[in-house]
């Protein structure tokens, strides 16, 4: 059994962690709890009853957070001229092609999102095994790989995230800062639950969401009542 600190096991006594909460109070007990140092993101983790190995069953998607995500999200634009200025005028950090093809095989990853247009893709797809791990490598299902570079900027600028169940058919996602109200955590996280749902497999059986948990980057999980979602 994984030994916990005296911290971590202080903030336990803050709540009870074998019953589960309505969102927005477990909301609260998370920022209650999130005592670290730093500004903790708040983090949401939900199992689904999905079979991640069935291409079918696979739940993928992206969101725009209402109020954004609390963190600079460094953005890279692979395209040719004149594209490469609309990507820097809508706020992209880099935006070029050959140059950062070159970077990225000399292993430089240091963004945290990578968007292309389609007719570079054939060279950006070589760089599957250095992107793909990263969760980098530019996809048309996530709206990473467009002509309209400029909007895609924008839309990763202003909070937009994606999610992808992974192979234990668990979801994980940050959707904010414990700095934020619980308000503006409640409208965020809404809108990531609200994007699952609709995202749900024709072929899946059973139960969809099996567990939804809320906790802080340091601080325990806090068991979540999915029926909350839709009485708030």
């Amino acid at each position: 059994m994984k030994k916990r600190g005296k911290r971590y096991n202080q903030l336990l006594k803050n709540y009870d962690p074998k019953s589960a909460y309505p969102y927005k109070e477990a909301i609260e007990i998370v920022k209650k709890n999130a005592t670290a140092k730093f500004d903790e993101s708040f983090e949401v983790a939900m199992r689904l009853g999905v079979d991640p190995r069935k291409a079918d069953q696979l739940v993928r998607g992206t969101v725009t957070l209402p109020h954004g995500t609390g963190r600079k999200v460094r953005v890279l634009v692979l395209c040719k001229s004149p594209r490469d200025k609309e990507a820097l005028e809508a706020g992209a950090d880099y935006a070029g092609f050959e140059e950062y093809i070159e970077k990225i095989k000399g292993g430089w990853t240091d963004v945290d999102v990578i968007i292309a247009t389609p007719d570079v893709m054939g060279e950006v797809g070589k760089l599957g095994k250095i992107l793909g791990p990263r969760g980098l490598m530019p996809n048309p299902k996530s709206g990473t790989v467009t002509m309209d570079v400029a909007k895609a900027v924008r839309e990763v600028k202003a909070g937009k995230i994606e999610y992808r169940v992974d192979k234990t058919g668990n979801i994980h996602a940050s959707i904010g800062k414990c700095s934020f109200t619980v308000e503006q955590l409640a409208e965020n996280v809404q809108a990531l639950y609200q994007s699952i749902i609709k995202a749900k497999p024709s072929t899946a059986k059973g139960r969809y969401v099996k567990s939804i948990h809320f906790s802080s980057t340091m601080g325990p999980s806090v068991e979540v009542v999915e029926s909350s979602f839709q009485t708030n």
